[in-house]
């Protein structure tokens, strides 16, 4: 059978805080742009050849519009009958697990971090600092509640009563997601869902994820789940430019030395090496980097 026949399973990474737009890499942080992921999970759906898509997800969380964005296109490739698998690095939490509850399995690393289902909304208020500074400020509104939110002052409580409301609408959103895509009632998520951080073993047990491995246990599995037999491919789908590589291999370095801004902790998205745009898998075989277009039995 040539290569060209033979069925692809499709890489896509998602690596970074995810947001709405096209995202991309600098020197201290790497966005997961939705429009960029979309496009691509539009890519492999609408490709023939492709039986199975594996999300590769290294990411903190971010936007929940970018979440929901990402998720909608996931059940696109759904629904035209291709399997979705997800593949989680050091980081799969919040937004980005939201993402991955969609799919049709999730393979984690037993280290993996992963869970943090929940909200946050942070308002910083600066007033004392420019009081002690001495700045003084005025603010023209149009609105009662135009400047809510402002680091100039503090918050009201009913602006309290108002921003508290939108946490708890996009929680419901979110719970009500991974309830579905998990095939759990709202009750026996709840008690999950407290924004904790799990470990992929505690994950596994705790039903959140389905198995344990890293990405090529997640290729064997989106094959599997296709129904794929014998030979096929592995594609990676929007391959970084060298550019964004050397930017993110450097961002990483900085890191490691301890240089950079300040974060949570639970930030991934440490972007390594190109993987291999494209190689043929065998059962009970080895990754064999065939570097382009090539026959095989």
């Amino acid at each position: 059978m040539s290569l060209g026949a033979a069925p692809t399973v499709a890489v896509i990474r998602i690596e970074g805080i995810i947001a709405t737009g096209l995202g991309g890499a600098t020197l201290f942080e790497s966005v997961a742009g939705s429009d960029s992921i979309v496009s691509l999970l539009s890519e492999a759906r609408k490709d023939p050849s492709v039986r199975a898509v594996v999300l590769r997800v290294n990411s903190p969380g971010g936007s929940a519009a970018g979440a929901q964005e990402i998720a909608a296109e996931i059940a696109a490739v759904r629904e035209a009958g291709k399997v979705v698998v997800t593949s989680m690095g050091d980081v799969a939490a919040s937004g980005a697990y939201w993402v991955a509850s969609v799919t049709d399995h999730i393979v984690a690393n037993p280290g993996t971090l992963t869970g943090s289902i929940g909200v946050i909304m942070e308002v910083a208020n600066y007033e004392g600092l420019f009081e002690k500074l001495g700045i003084d400020y005025e603010v023209l509104v149009s609105g009662e509640h135009k400047d809510m939110g402002s680091p100039l002052r503090r918050l009201t409580e009913e602006e309290r009563r108002i921003l508290l409301s939108m946490v708890e609408d996009i929680f419901n959103q979110f719970v009500e997601a991974v309830a579905a895509g998990r095939g759990l009632s709202r009750e026996e998520l709840l008690p999950l869902a407290d924004g904790r951080v799990f470990t992929g073993s505690q994950a596994l047990d705790a039903g959140l994820v389905d198995s344990l491995g890293g990405l090529r246990a997640a290729v064997d599995t989106a094959a599997d789940l296709a129904g794929i037999e014998g030979w096929y491919r592995v594609k990676e789908l929007g391959r970084r430019s060298p550019w964004e590589i050397l930017l993110s291999e450097f961002g990483s370095l900085l890191r490691a030395l301890g240089v950079g801004f300040g974060g949570t902790g639970l930030r991934g998205g440490a972007l390594v090496g190109p993987e291999p745009e494209l190689f043929l898998i065998r059962p009970a075989d080895f990754l064999e980097h065939l570097g382009g277009e090539a026959g095989g039995p």
